[in-house]
């Protein structure tokens, strides 16, 4: 019964997109066919292969040796991507081992969110996931390549690197991502911190202190955030070595499986990006996103990595899968759980055997390990020097962390589409107690963070209501994700008082106990109802039912007029050289891509 509802869902999606997957597919075959390396003229050669030493030039100008790209979001800002320092080198030396070689063709920018949380940088965040796609491109451009290895981890970083080799899409393509740190303390109480030192009951000094136990060493942040959740759909896609996505950096196994990859790409037949993603793929990594509880910002991503690929999907895509995939697993925010110990309890594997058991994914999916979706329920192991597959556990170790389909935690996804005379939205309701997921209340509308953490202080908001935030949108300022707004909304649920959020922003992985209707579309600026609401409104938020409305009298409704925000700042913090990705993205339903329409 599962099978077939999948299959119904992907042949929607197949039907659909039949005209601009062709015209994707047409596209990569014809660059397939008039580029390459060995048509282009001398001068061009040897610029490309000027810093190349002696002994390996001599190889790959008569043609004899492979030449792959790596392209890197290195930088030692970001705690996950400090580790890739060293992938390229690992690469190259494993790569000449097989008579093959790999040049460093680009690095990308790669931004934290984690950083610019709340303050100006973070209405660069969503952009530079195009920014990355763009850099990508250029570090292409030359035309040298047989193939491609992609590092990078976080939240705009993977999807941007996607989205740029899908216009490269006739190469062979392998993600390599670095792993999570090791755990501090758990995010419960780095949580109960945030919202003590928000309740003024802790210092700033015992704050910092916390957070520095939780964020300490290099890999990704430990909850499951946009970052993990990029790793998850890697895996499910079948971009990435089978259970890679969670093995820590700077261990044994991290490196081996780098020397893995390189190793794979050069001795198996891997196929080009164009022809291995397809809608199944796509389907999975939804399905995946559901089963575990993942990140809302890939109702964003996704449907822009899709579109990339000529794929077109959509909410109701998002909704129809949620409605039909059990919440296997609970990791922070969604539970007390870090993804270390989602590892140790069986991982990506058991969630993987345990959704294919059920026919709840596409197991005829081509990965870069071959055609079969069971590869993915092994596991890696050193032996003796080498990667080694076995398989994945048949048990969970720990069900309050991961569960088999027959004992899920919830029947259904931890993603829900709502609708109603307010616009559509997006709401993660994996970790919102069933008593909080239909709230009834007055709006009270702000116009920004800080406004909100004002009447906070000023204790304004000791009451039950629906906090509005317009004018957060793509098109507004770029999206930024809302997080100041958590745990002052956490303190005021837990106080007992009924409260939610409505916004056409962004609040991410991180969503957390209290409802959240986010990703509003259409977006205020673009004359969206949210606009239209007024203090006092009556508001009902219902997630279980996918119903978000102003009770208010239709035609009334229809009287009032969207309010339009005068004297937008986009300056300052390099806003303004954003302006012409905001002028141009589509909705947070087509995937706010600043270059959208090129794949209407």
């Amino acid at each position: 019964m599962a099978q077939k509802k999948l299959l119904k869902i992907t042949e929607k999606i197949v039907n659909r997109s039949r005209k601009t997957r062709q015209a994707y597919l047409k596209r990569m075959q014809n660059y397939e066919k008039k580029i390459h390396r060995k048509d282009l003229a001398c001068a061009n050669l040897a610029h490309a292969y000027a810093s190349i030493p002696s002994h390996i030039k001599d190889k790959i100008k008569e043609n004899k040796g492979l030449n792959f790209a790596i392209i890197s979001a290195y930088n030692d800002m970001l705690s996950a991507h400090q580790p890739l320092k060293f992938f390229p080198d690992i690469i190259k030396k494993e790569l000449l081992i097989h008579r093959a070689y790999a040049q460093f063709a680009g690095g990308v920018p790669a931004m934290c969110d984690g950083i610019t949380q709340g303050y100006e940088g973070m209405e660069l965040s969503l952009f530079s996931r195009d920014v990355i796609a763009m850099s990508t491109a250029i570090a292409l451009s030359h035309n040298v390549f047989d193939g491609a290895f992609y590092l990078g981890v976080c939240d705009k970083i993977v999807p941007g690197l996607l989205i740029g080799a899908l216009s490269f899409g006739y190469l062979p393509s392998i993600f390599v991502p670095s792993g999570p740190m090791t755990s501090g303390i758990s995010n419960d109480e780095k949580s109960k911190a945030r919202q003590l030192f928000a309740e003024g009951k802790i210092s700033r000094d015992q704050l910092l202190e916390s957070e520095m136990k939780s964020y300490h060493d290099v890999g990704t942040c430990t909850f499951y955030g946009t970052a993990n959740s990029n790793q998850m759909m890697m895996e499910f896609m079948g971009l990435h070595l089978p259970n890679s996505a969670f093995v820590n950096p700077n261990t044994p196994l991290r490196e081996a499986l780098v020397k893995q990859a390189a190793k794979h790409m050069v001795t198996n037949e891997v196929k080009p990006l164009a022809k291995l993603l397809s809608e199944k793929n796509i389907v999975n990594a939804i399905v995946g996103l559901m089963a575990t509880g993942g990140s809302t910002n890939h109702t964003i991503h996704l449907v822009a990595i899709a579109r990339a690929a000529g794929i077109i999907i959509n909410w109701d895509d998002f909704d129809a899968i949620s409605n039909m995939t059990p919440l296997l697993a609970r990791v922070y925010p969604n539970g007390k759980a870090d993804v270390n110990q989602f590892q140790a309890t069986g991982g990506l594997g058991f969630v993987i055997k345990e959704l294919l058991k059920e026919g709840l994914l596409h197991e005829d999916v081509d990965t870069i390990m071959g055609k079969d979706m069971h590869t993915y329920t092994k596991e890696p192991y050193l032996i003796n020097g080498a990667i080694i597959y076995q398989e994945s556990v048949d048990t969970s170790k720990d069900e309050n962390i991961l569960r088999p389909v027959e004992n899920p935690f919830s029947k259904d996804g931890g993603v829900k589409i709502l609708d109603g005379n307010i616009g559509r939205a997006v709401i993660k309701i994996s970790s919102v107690k069933e008593e909080h997921q239909m709230i009834k209340a007055p709006a009270l509308v702000f116009h920004s963070q800080q406004e909100f953490l004002e009447s906070f202080h000023k204790k304004q908001l000791q009451r039950d209501f629906i906090a509005v935030l317009p004018f957060q949108g793509p098109r507004s300022n770029g999206m930024p994700e809302l997080h100041k707004l958590t745990p002052i909304l956490g303190i005021l649920q837990d106080q007992g008082f009924k409260v939610a959020l409505i916004t056409d922003g962004r609040m991410s992985g991180a969503s957390g106990k209290v409802p959240a209707a986010i990703h509003m579309s259409p977006e205020a600026l673009l004359g969206g109802n949210i606009s239209k609401i007024k203090n006092g409104d009556e508001i009902i938020l219902d997630a279980r039912n996918g119903k978000l409305e102003v009770l208010i009298d239709e035609k009334k409704w229809m009287q009032r007029k969207p309010k339009k925000l005068k004297n937008i700042k986009n300056f300052g913090c390099g806003k303004e050289l954003f302006s012409g990705f905001r002028t141009q993205s589509s909705s947070a339903e087509t995937g706010a891509m600043s270059f959208g329409g090129y794949f209407a």
